[in-house]
C-alpha cells in the first residue's frame, strides 16, 4: 500500500492570498518581514519541501516493495534448502535439524483426547434449555 502523498491547504490559501495582494500593490510591505517578496520566498519554500516530501515517499514506497520481492525470494530459497537437506538426508536427520527443521521424531502431537475435546468444544450446543 503506498503512502498518501501530503498536500497543505495552508499553501493554497497562501498563495491565493499572495495572488490578491499582488493584485492591490505587486511592492506592499508593512515592515520588518511582512512583504509580498519574503512571502513569495517562503510559498516557494514550503512547496519545494512538500515536492521533497513526497519524492521520498515516492522512493520509501519503491524500496518498501522491493524489500518485500527480496524477502519472499529469500524465503521461498530458504525453504528449498531445507526441502533439499530433507530430500537428501532425510526429514528425521539431524543434518534436517541443523539446518533449522524439526526433526520428525521430535514433533510434538496433540493428544487424542485433546483432539476430541477440540472437536467437541466446536460443536453447537443442542441441548434444550429447561426453565
Amino acid at each position: 500500500m503506498t503512502r498518501k502523498k501530503r498536500t497543505s491547504r495552508i499553501l493554497e490559501k497562501a498563495e491565493l492570498r499572495a495572488a490578491g495582494l499582488k493584485a492591490i500593490d505587486a511592492k506592499m510591505d508593512f515592515g520588518d518581514i511582512r512583504n509580498i517578496d519574503n512571502m513569495t520566498q517562503q510559498i516557494g519554500q514550503l512547496r519545494s519541501r512538500i515536492e521533497a516530501y513526497n519524492t521520498a515517499l515516492s522512493i520509501l514506497d519503491s524500496s518498501k516493495t522491493e524489500i518485500q520481492t527480496l524477502e519472499k525470494s529469500l524465503g521461498d530459497l530458504s525453504d528449498q534448502m531445507l526441502i533439499g537437506v530433507a530430500f537428501r538426508y532425510g526429514n528425521d536427520s539431524r543434518e534436517y535439524q541443523m539446518a533449522g527443521g524439526v526433526r520428525k521424531s521430535e514433533r510434538i502431537r496433540r493428544s487424542t483426547t485433546s483432539r476430541l475435546k477440540a472437536g467437541a468444544e466446536d460443536l453447537p450446543d443442542n441441548t434444550p434449555q429447561t426453565a
